[in-house]
């Protein structure tokens, strides 16, 4: 139900994918306590409308569901017309949904690899492409994609991930820097979180489970503030803590392939058998 509020700090609308749970979800909460209206995506309309009353309710602003799979290849067509119909302008997209299978790649389930890339990567960049277009027009705008730490290093056991993570970052900043040139006043930044509380960490449909001590996971909460303050601030890549940038300087100190040997032992180490046949990953 619309709000009938009237912010005079009213900055417009952002669009959030995977918005019903993790960091997408906390995404949600961090830009509306900034009054942005918001449009929700993710696959499960019922737990979309649930989060739509809480945060009307809490925050006096606006908000639209948009369920869709962005697996699948119609999805964006799709968002984005449902965007267009409802007469709204996309001023902050989150491009926050994400895929994670660990375990061995030949093992892993092929066609759930290609879903992986159709959501890390494919549906990324055409959503990003689709509302950057109107965002140059009204030379404003900023767009937030969710990369991680994973972009920085090869990892064994989440190979095909952190690839896809990998182009994230890539794509974030080569984007930045074209509209940084041609002065599209369009900011363009990458998130690149470490071990975060959310179900990806540990959801038994991803392949094999990671058990990650909680002393090393950071809040979704802090994350998704840390990520939405430091866009609004013109940061292009985003590290959230001190022990992860330095985590990541020393990893890119180090070769290539020496790195990817010790990070995979460490994963082998850290992964345990799923009890559930790992046919998709957890997905909001």
């Amino acid at each position: 139900m619309p709000s009938t509020r009237q912010h005079s700090a009213h900055p417009g609308t952002a669009l959030v994918t995977g918005a019903s749970a993790g960091i997408g979800l906390q995404f949600c909460h961090a830009l509306a306590r900034r009054h942005y209206d918001l449009v929700l995506v993710a696959r499960h309309r019922e737990n979309l409308q649930a989060l739509a009353t809480l945060l009307q309710a809490r925050y006096d602003v606006t908000c639209h569901v948009v369920s869709a799979d962005l697996s699948d290849p119609q999805a964006v067509a799709r968002i984005h017309d449902e965007v267009e119909q409802r007469g709204l302008h996309i001023d902050f997209l989150v491009n926050n949904a994400a895929v994670l299978y660990n375990g061995y790649f030949h093992e892993l389930d092929g066609q759930a690899q290609e879903d992986l890339l159709a959501v890390n990567v494919v549906a990324l960049t055409a959503l990003t492409h689709r509302f950057l277009q109107g965002m140059v027009a009204r030379r404003h705008g900023h767009i937030l994609h969710v990369a991680s730490t994973a972009a920085w290093i090869a990892i064994p056991q989440q190979n095909v991930y952190a690839a896809s993570k990998a182009y994230v970052l890539s794509f974030s900043i080569a984007l930045a820097d074209e509209q940084r040139a041609c002065r599209s006043g369009v900011q363009i930044s990458a998130l690149c979180p470490g071990y975060t509380d959310t179900r990806m960490l540990d959801h038994p449909q991803q392949g094999r489970m990671m058990h990650i001590p909680r002393s090393l996971r950071a809040s979704a909460e802090s994350i998704a503030e840390a990520g939405i303050s430091a866009c609004l601030e013109g940061r292009v890549v985003i590290i959230p803590g001190r022990a992860q940038q330095l985590s990541m300087a020393l990893l890119q100190a180090a070769p290539r392939v020496l790195a990817a040997r010790l990070i995979g032992a460490c994963y082998r180490h850290l992964q345990k058998p799923a009890q559930a046949d790992p046919v998709s990953a957890k997905r909001s």
